[in-house]
């Protein structure tokens, strides 16, 4: 059925889909009615509501749109790895209705001049929300600090280093305590560069059979608790963006049990493979943080299910061909994922390893509160809706991929989890007539 409720003042009801209901594994059929973007109607109430247009969601789960903390769209930048088009075109394939774009740009988002570029881009030729992360140190280079103030009003939602690490502690507590003036949150990856060196692998039994330079798991964990001291210090939002380590969720527990205000996340690759996905030398896996030993990986998971982990990101970083075809560590890092994140969740939903709430609530609510926002479907909220049939199934392959990346990390197998429509706002990002 072709949905065209792009037009203002349409209607939409969506009949016959299973809702989920926050904090619970439980669903519940019923109609969702949308008007001027907003859902009007839920339930008993949008059952005998008339509407220009009806979508039957029959077989599939109606959730909130999903919301990703970290996702590079390319641009500005060269072209040749993606842009905005290509790669919220593909976010919104994946369910997304909302992406923090990662401030590692060309030139990086460091002032208030390339921020705008960047909602200027979003506005023209995105399907769905971006939200822009301005780097906290001018060029990422961890010595100067942005115009945090200038970033901020020009509507950047978070600072943040991206993948790189900040030179010193000296400067790290600089950056924290002027983030706390401004009432900002700042997103680190954490990694103590002087001890991950030029690693490229997990210093583990994996790297070490292969000959691969490695990166020591307190490379990372040096790093956290550096920042939760110099945060309980400053006082300010501290989100841990993307752990690899069982030891950094540890530190996180406890940091947290101190009365220290600190978020997390995690990729959902972290969740699903380990350093042996390198075994064959391949270069997809090439990825930092890198994938860790398996007791990292269930400490990760458990993080995710017990709430200490309070998102998972898609990490989304497309490459073009060439910089993906070399000796390992030769290589770039990063996979495409934004496509397959939902997918590889519902994967570990399949193995057992995590509920479809824990999985949904740190997809969409857990991300959508560290942002200040919600993620709901009750009367009255925007409607950022992501339906999909959990029990279907597509394929990852060179010819059905929509991002420019072709280096998914589950490429040519039958994966679950089919995205039949995807709303931003009321208006079709993706689903049936979309191209």
């Amino acid at each position: 059925m072709t949905v065209t409720n792009n037009t203002p003042g349409l209607s939409l009801k969506i009949i016959n889909g299973r809702l989920v209901l926050p904090g619970s594994d439980e669903l519940t059929e019923a109609a969702v009615v949308i008007t001027d973007g907003v859902i009007s109607a839920v339930g008993k109430a949008a059952e005998t509501v008339n509407t220009d247009e009806i979508f039957d969601a029959a077989g599939s789960i109606v959730a909130p749109g999903l919301v990703d903390l970290c996702c590079n769209l390319r641009e500005p930048g060269n072209g040749q790895k993606g842009n905005i088009a290509s790669e919220t075109r593909a976010a919104a394939r994946g369910g997304f209705t909302t992406v923090c774009a990662s401030p590692e740009t060309s030139p990086v988002n460091d002032s208030g001049a390339v921020t705008h570029l960047i909602r200027d881009g979003a506005h023209a030729r995105s399907p769905i929300r971006v939200l822009p992360v301005g780097a906290v140190t001018r060029g990422l280079e961890g010595e100067l600090l942005s115009d945090m103030a200038g970033l901020s009003s020009a509507g950047c939602v978070a600072l943040g280093n991206g993948g790189r690490g900040v030179r010193n502690a000296r400067i790290l507590r600089r950056c924290m305590a002027y983030a706390k003036t401004f009432g900002l949150t700042v997103m680190f990856s954490p990694e103590n560069q002087a001890l991950a060196a030029d690693g490229y692998a997990h210093d583990g039994l994996v790297a070490s059979r292969l000959g691969l330079l490695g990166i020591p798991e307190v490379a990372e964990t040096a790093s956290v608790m550096e920042m939760l001291l110099l945060a309980e210090e400053t006082g300010v939002r501290l989100h841990l963006s993307q752990l690899s380590s069982a030891r950094s969720v540890e530190m996180v527990a406890d940091a947290r049990r101190r009365g220290i205000a600190v978020t997390t996340d995690v990729a959902m690759h972290q969740l699903l493979f380990t350093e042996d996905a390198l075994s064959g030398f391949d270069s997809r896996f090439h990825v930092r943080p890198p994938l860790r030993a398996e007791s990292d990986r269930q400490a990760l998971l458990a993080g995710v299910r017990e709430g200490v982990i309070d998102a998972i990101v898609s990490q989304h970083q497309p490459h073009d061909s060439a910089a993906k075809q070399a000796p390992l560590g030769a290589t770039e890092p990063g996979l495409s994922t934004i496509e397959s994140t939902l997918s590889m969740g519902l994967m570990l939903v399949a193995r057992g390893e995590l509920t479809r709430s824990a999985l949904l609530r740190a997809m969409t609510t857990g991300p959508a509160a560290i942002l200040g926002r919600s993620a709901s479907l009750a009367q009255g909220e925007a409607a950022d809706l992501c339906i999909f049939d959990p029990d279907a199934t597509w394929t990852p392959g060179e010819d059905s991929l929509v991002s420019t990346g072709r280096h998914a990390p589950v490429m040519d197998e039958a994966i679950p989890g089919v995205v039949k429509l995807t709303l931003c706002e009321g208006r079709v990002a993706w689903g049936p007539g979309v191209l």
